[in-house]
């Protein structure tokens, strides 16, 4: 099978490691194991790399993996699955969609079931060469649905696990990795201290390599402090270690005592730092997510972020902090454990709460300013004020914030979920409900959920009924949009019923737009209509342009579907005039595709294509791949109108295209039912039925009757103009079925449609 290059090659793979220590065995192990599996073109190669903590697992993967990775020019990916960290680890679900979207599929494109989107996973892969890392898996089941489904990819795993299962069932080649070898330890000892302590006797050397159990982990931090004391006799310092070890030896029950000898020299170069490193030390284990850059460290530490910085520069430098990236800096899971242990030992509760609060106000403030350069006119709710107030920091605009959200993803949740279980549920909902806007700009299923899901527990675990409400419609538009939109429906009137007990006026007017965008959906029309009008009306009384604004566009779009379409003008243009006056340029956005459909169905195509142009340079201009899907579909009517049917199937060819990288089967089917009509206008009939077809399977899966029924209306033509009249009856019959319970004009005229196709009478 050829390979799909159109996408981004990812290069995943962590730097190569700095002074890798020989392991000459060990590499050439992994280049036969590397040829034999080559050999056979009918399996995905599969290598375990298996061994005790820090015995340099990781950095061997890494350092074989940048030297063979030019045979696989697909690219790489990586993953710290986490296995072992004192933190959650990383679930094959979150895996598969990092991996996902670094193979060009967006979040909202990756299915929540772990199944599906492994399935999907390993149709990415097929016909790739690809090297992927699986880090610090602590299980089977951790690494099982990362494994592509064909040769060509090769995977490599780390695990302090054997993985038996991998090896029995899934053909894994094992390669244990020990001890350094002591020369290898003297060695790699003597290229760290390098030029700073040349007369060092071999025999302490042999003797510091000891105790630091020849792994690598302990190795590099003890070199790294003897480098830093050149003057010091290095019998000065094997002694100082040796007391540790004893000490440490005393405090546990010596069932590890490879790890006892790494906590050890954790030991001993903590006691080593600067009062001001030592803390900053500790407190990152405070830090509930992956990895951390330095305005959130100093955040959680409360020091200026030079400051921070300064410090995490020499915990890097001494091995206590790795640094994978540019300003990203992250934990080893032993040094997590101990840090955790040192912050318990050394701050009290207060302390504690006191920064990890800091950063997750950090969070909540930079997701505030995040929501204000992506949406420009979100309502937010205001940060909670305390007394310790974070550096500020605002961003440049669109696209510096989108970066900063997206590499801070899986930080944000971690933090939500931190702000639960540390009973601060103010933080925790105010994080989703910023959020959730964001998660709904661009379609991201899976966080929205999850947040969704802390946010409502921590709200009513304190009885906070005004963030319920604010969790409750967030999670009917997650329902709504994501297409379950009954329990959409559910979500929003609890929040309502809440806003009313409450008095709260802007709430009810936002729950009852949330109940009629559901409606509308649905394409129950005259419910939809009375909800917004409702909306409209609190708007009014509360003099507030914003929701005005929004419920006079969804009233035009009701009047639209409605065939109303003097009313439907009137209503847009008053839409569209409030949201240039508010600078809401993605809300003109929708209203100029709603005003295109007016147009068109007025007979002023020209006038449709501006809007539609106009709408579609705003989608541009915010790099927003839903609404330029969304508003596409529409360009490709008015281009229908038009005349340009090769200019149209373009259109629709790229909505559908764009749904599906968006994950949003509905409106994916609905651009695969406009393809039909596009072909059919060509007078391209089996292709028609072909992408009609497709349209009817899906939206019958998904239960959506409104559009089921247009889609074998469309169906049924073509077939028809292929000869296959019995079928197109059929499909008349099912159509008419579907309709049941519509009684708008638009239900009307494709019942009466139905009926005459199919020869059918009034009942």
């Amino acid at each position: 099978m050829p390979r799909d290059n159109t996408g981004p090659t990812p290069r995943q793979l962590p730097g190569d490691v700095r002074g890798f220590v020989d392991r000459a065995d060990e590499l050439a192990r992994l280049d036969l194991m590397l040829s034999q599996d080559e050999a056979d073109a009918m399996v995905p190669a599969l290598c375990v790399i298996v061994g005790t903590a820090g015995v340099g697992k990781t950095s061997l993967a890494v350092h074989w993996a940048h030297r063979v990775h030019d045979r696989f020019p697909d690219g790489q990916l990586y993953v710290n699955l986490r296995g072992y960290d004192p933190g959650s680890p990383v679930t094959p679900e979150e895996a598969l969609d990092r991996f996902l979207r670094a193979l060009d599929l967006p979040s909202a494109a990756i299915p929540v079931d772990v199944e599906a989107s492994a399935a999907l996973y390993r149709s990415r892969l097929a016909g790739r060469r690809m090297l992927i890392v699986l880090d610090n898996a602590s299980s089977v089941g951790q690494v099982r649905p990362l494994l592509p489904g064909a040769a060509g990819c090769l995977v490599v795993v780390t695990s302090r696990n054997s993985m038996p299962g991998l090896v029995a069932r899934d053909g894994a080649r094992r390669l244990t990795l020990t001890m350094l070898p002591e020369p290898d330890a003297v060695s790699l000892i003597r290229r760290v201290v390098g030029d700073y302590r040349p007369a060092d006797d071999s025999a302490e050397l042999t003797e510091l390599a000891r105790l630091c159990a020849r792994l690598p982990l302990a190795l590099r931090i003890a070199a790294e402090r003897a480098a830093g004391r050149p003057s010091m006799p290095l019998r000065e310092l094997i002694r100082d270690l040796r007391d540790e070890s004893v000490l440490w030896d005393a405090l546990t029950a010596g069932d590890d005592d490879e790890a006892d000898a790494v906590r050890a020299v954790f030991a001993w170069s903590y006691r080593a730092l600067s009062a001001d490193a030592s803390r900053l030390s500790r407190l990152l284990g405070l830090h509930p997510g992956p990895e951390f850059g330095a305005a959130a460290t100093a955040a959680l530490a409360g020091l200026p972020v030079g400051v921070a910085r300064r410090l995490l520069d020499h915990l890097v430098g001494v091995h206590l902090v790795e640094q994978p990236s540019t300003d990203r800096y992250q934990l080893h899971d032993l040094l997590r454990a101990y840090a955790i242990d040192q912050v318990r030992q050394h701050e009290d509760a207060a302390a504690i709460g006191a920064a990890l609060r800091r950063l997750l106000l950090w969070y909540l403030r930079m997701a505030d300013a995040a929501l204000t350069a992506i949406m420009p006119a979100a309502w937010r709710f205001p940060v909670p004020a305390d007394t310790e107030e974070a550096e500020p920091h605002g961003f440049s605009g669109y696209r510096e914030a989108m970066r900063w959200f997206e590499r801070e993803r899986a930080n944000l949740v971690a933090a939500t979920r931190a702000g639960a279980e540390a009973a601060m549920p103010d933080i925790a909902w105010r994080l989703h409900a910023t959020l959730s806007r964001i998660y709904a700009n661009r379609n991201q299923f899976d966080d929205w959920r999850v947040t969704g899901t802390i946010a409502l527990n921590a709200a009513r675990h304190v009885a906070d009924r005004a963030g319920e409400a604010e969790v409750l419609e967030s999670l009917g538009k997650l329902h709504t949009q994501s297409r379950d939109v009954a329990q959409g429906i559910t979500y929003h009137q609890a929040a309502l019923a809440i806003r009313a007990d409450l008095g709260d006026r802007a709430g009810e007017a936002s729950s009852l737009n949330g109940i009629g965008l559901a409606l509308l959906r649905d394409h129950k029309l005259v419910e939809a209509q009375s909800y917004f009008a409702r909306t409209l009306a609190l708007a009014s009384t509360l003099d507030d342009r914003g929701w005005e604004a929004i419920a006079t566009n969804n009233l035009a779009n009701v009047s639209a579907e409605l065939g109303r379409l003097e009313e439907a003008e009137q209503r847009i243009a008053r839409a569209l005039s409030l949201y240039r006056e508010l600078g809401d340029r993605g809300r003109e956005g929708e209203a100029l595709r709603c005003a295109s459909r007016i147009q068109r169905d007025s007979g002023r195509f020209l006038e449709a294509a501006q809007s539609m142009e106009t709408a579609l340079s705003i989608a541009h201009d915010f790099d927003n791949m839903p609404w330029e899907a969304w508003w596409l579909i529409e360009f490709g009517r008015v281009q229908m109108a038009l005349e340009e049917f090769d200019h149209a199937l373009e259109s629709f060819n790229r909505a559908a295209a764009l749904h599906r990288r968006l994950g949003d089967r509905s409106r994916e089917a609905e651009a695969w039912n406009a393809t039909g009509e596009a072909y059919r206008a060509l007078g391209r009939y089996q292709e028609a039925v072909e992408f009609h077809r497709r349209s009817v399977d899906v939206h019958q899966r998904l239960g959506e009757q409104w559009q089921l029924a247009l889609a074998l209306g469309n169906l049924a033509s073509a077939l028809a103009d292929t000869g296959a009249v019995t079928e197109a009856n059929n499909c008349w019959g099912r159509a008419e079925r579907s309709l049941e319970g519509f009684e708008d004009a638009a239900a009307s005229r494709l019942r009466a449609r139905a009926r005459a196709a199919s020869g059918t009478s009034d009942r």
